[in-house]
C-alpha cells in the first residue's frame, strides 16, 4: 500500500520533506542525562517493598499485601501510569521492551546499565509471582480493582481501595497478555543468559510453560475479564499476534526448532494493510516483523523472508510526508497516530526504525521506497528527530520528559507525584482527600524524574500542562521502556 501511494512522488518532494523534518531546532541535547533520568522514572513506578538502592526518596512502600485475599504473594512490579492499578498486559510488554532495549543496545548504557538491569528484573520478578500457579493452569494478571482505584486520587502509599486479583485459566482464556508475559520472560532470558545463568534458565523455562498455556488456551483476556480490564486495556487488536510475538522471542531466546515451525505456521496473522505500522501494547505487528527480519537480514533464515518484505512495507510506511494514512506528522515533526496517549507511539515506532536501521548496516542494505531509498541513516535520523522532540526540538520549546532541560511539564496526571510526600505530609490522605491536589493549578510537589508525558495528541503541536488533560499528561512505563532504547544508542553515537 506504501509504495503504491510513493509511486507518484518524486525524490524532489521526498527529500524537500525530510530536510524539513530533519532540521536542527535546538543545540545538542545530553542524551547521556536523558538516559538516566528515563531510567530512574521506573522507580517512580515501583510497587511493593522499596529496595536500600532506591534514588527517589518521596515514594515509599506499597502494595505490600497484594495477593493476600488470593493466597499467592503478588507484592512488586511496576504501576503503569499514574494510577495504582498493576494491570499485567502493560506491564508485561514494558518488560519486553526493555530487555530489548538492553539486548540491542545494552553495550552503549555504560554505567547505566546495571540500572537498566535492575528495571528488567524488577518486571520479571513480578512476572515470575505472577505465573506461579502456572502448573495449576492459572495466571494472575491484574492487582486491583480499577473502578474503585480511578474514583480515588490517592498515593499508592496511602491505598485503601480494593486490591482485587484478577487471573486467567482454562475457563477464562487471555491468550493476549499470557503471550505477552512469555515474550517478556524470553526476551529478559536472553538479558541474564551470561549475567545470571541460573535467573536465565529459570525465565526461559517460565517463558515456555506460559506460552504453552496461552496457545492451548485461546482467547481474549477482556472477554474473560471484561469490567476489570475495559476500557483500560482492552485487548482491540486480538490475540493472535501476541501468540507470534512470543514464538518469535522464544525462538530467539533458545533458537528450538518448533518456535521456528510455529512461526512459519502462523505468519498469516500479520496482515497487510492497516496493521503494517502499528506497535504498541495491544498490537505487536510492527515489532514481530521488525523482530524476525534480523535473522533475514543476517543471512541466517530465508524461510522468513515474508516477515522482511513486511519489515520494509512499514518502514516505507512511515517515511513523513507521503506515508500510511495512519501515520501522520505534526507541523513540528512528531509522528501522530489517533488516539490517546501519542507517546506511546513515537517511542515504539522509532525504536522499530533504529533497530531495524541496524539490522540494515549490519546486513549492508537499504529498504526501496518507490521513487526514493530509505537508508540505515535516514532511519537513524528519523529516530533521532522524534527523541529530540521529546527532549524540546519542538514549537513550544518544551521537554515532554519531566525534569529534563528548562521547561517541561509540572501537573502531570499522576498520583503520587501530585500528592505530598509521606515525608512532608506524614497523614494518611484518604480517597477524596486528594482531590484538592487533583484539581489544584500549583506544580506537583514531588517530581516524577524521566517520565514521558502522553504528548500533544492533536496536529498543532499543542499540549495542556493541566492533569484533568490525561492522555497528554499521563506517563506510561511503556511510553519510556522504549525510549530507553534510543537514548541509549544516541548516547553513544549523537
Amino acid at each position: 500500500m506504501a509504495r503504491n501511494a510513493l509511486s507518484s512522488i518524486t525524490t524532489f518532494h521526498v527529500l524537500t520533506i525530510l530536510l524539513l523534518l530533519l532540521r536542527t531546532i535546538a543545540a545538542v541535547h545530553d542524551y547521556h542525562d536523558a538516559l538516566r533520568k528515563s531510567i530512574l522514572f521506573f522507580e517512580g513506578q515501583r510497587s511493593g517493598k522499596l529496595p536500600s538502592d532506591q534514588r527517589l526518596h518521596w515514594r515509599r512502600d506499597s502494595g505490600i499485601h497484594d495477593g493476600a485475599t488470593a493466597g499467592v504473594d503478588l507484592t512488586g512490579g511496576y504501576y503503569d501510569a499514574g494510577d495504582n492499578i498493576k494491570f499485567g498486559f502493560p506491564m508485561a510488554f514494558t518488560t519486553t521492551m526493555l530487555a530489548w532495549s538492553v539486548i540491542d543496545f545494552g553495550r552503549v548504557m555504560g554505567p547505566e546499565l546495571g540500572n537498566a538491569l535492575k528495571s528488567v528484573r524488577w518486571g520479571t520478578d513480578y512476572l515470575l509471582k505472577a505465573t506461579s500457579k502456572i502448573g495449576s493452569g492459572v495466571v494472575f494478571v491484574q492487582v486491583g480493582d480499577p473502578l474503585s482505584d480511578h474514583n480515588c486520587w490517592e498515593r499508592p502509599e496511602d491505598m485503601d481501595t480494593l486490591r482485587t486479583v484478577y487471573k486467567i485459566d482454562g475457563s477464562h482464556p487471555g491468550s493476549d497478555v499470557a503471550g505477552e508475559t512469555a515474550a517478556a520472560l524470553a526476551a529478559a532470558s536472553i538479558v541474564f543468559r551470561s549475567r545470571d545463568p541460573a535467573y536465565s534458565k529459570l525465565l526461559l523455562n517460565r517463558a515456555v510453560t506460559v506460552f504453552e498455556f496461552a496457545d492451548r488456551h485461546r482467547g481474549a483476556y477482556s472477554n474473560s475479564l471484561r469490567r476489570a480490564v475495559c476500557p483500560f486495556y482492552c485487548d482491540v487488536n486480538g490475540y493472535q499476534d501476541e501468540l507470534l510475538w512470543a514464538a518469535a522471542w522464544l525462538h530467539k531466546a533458545s533458537r528450538r526448532r518448533l518456535y521456528r515451525e510455529y512461526i512459519i505456521r502462523n505468519e498469516v496473522v500479520l496482515r497487510a494493510g492497516d496493521t503494517i505500522n502499528e506497535f504498541g501494547w495491544d498490537n505487536k505487528h510492527a515489532g514481530i516483523n521488525v523482530l524476525i527480519s534480523k535473522e533475514v537480514l543476517m543471512g541466517r533464515a530465508n524461510y522468513f523472508s515474508s516477515f522482511k518484505r513486511n519489515a520494509d512495507e512499514f518502514i516505507c510506511s512511515t517515511l513523513p510526508g507521503f506515508s500510511h494514512a495512519q501515520v501522520q506528522y505534526s507541523p513540528g515533526g512528531l509522528i501522530f497516530k489517533a488516539g490517546g496517549s501519542n507517546m506511546q507511539h513515537v517511542t515504539s515506532l522509532s525504536f522499530l526504525l533504529l533497530a531495524y536501521s541496524n539490522y540494515l548496516s549490519h546486513a549492508n542494505k537499504v529498504v526501496p521506497c518507490g521513487d526514493t531509498t530509505a537508508t540505515p541513516a535516514l532511519l537513524k535520523s528519523l529516530a533521532k528527530r522524534q527523541v529530540n522532540y521529546i527532549l524540546g526540538d519542538n514549537p513550544l520549546g518544551m521537554s515532554y520528559m519531566v525534569g529534563y532541560g528548562a521547561r517541561y511539564p509540572r501537573r502531570i496526571h499522576h498520583r503520587g507525584s501530585s500528592i505530598p510526600s509521606v515525608s512532608a505530609h506524614p497523614a494518611h490522605i484518604g480517597c477524596k482527600a486528594g482531590s484538592q491536589y487533583f484539581f489544584s493549578p500549583n506544580p506537583n510537589p514531588n517530581v516524577l524524574v524521566g517520565a514521558v508525558v502522553g504528548g500533544p495528541t492533536n496536529t498543532t503541536d499543542s499540549f495542556p500542562d493541566s492533569r484533568p488533560f490525561y492522555q497528554q499528561s499521563e506517563p506510561t512505563t511503556y511510553i519510556n521502556a522504549p525510549l530507553v532504547g534510543l537514548l541509549a544508542f544516541f548516547s553513544a553515537h549523537p
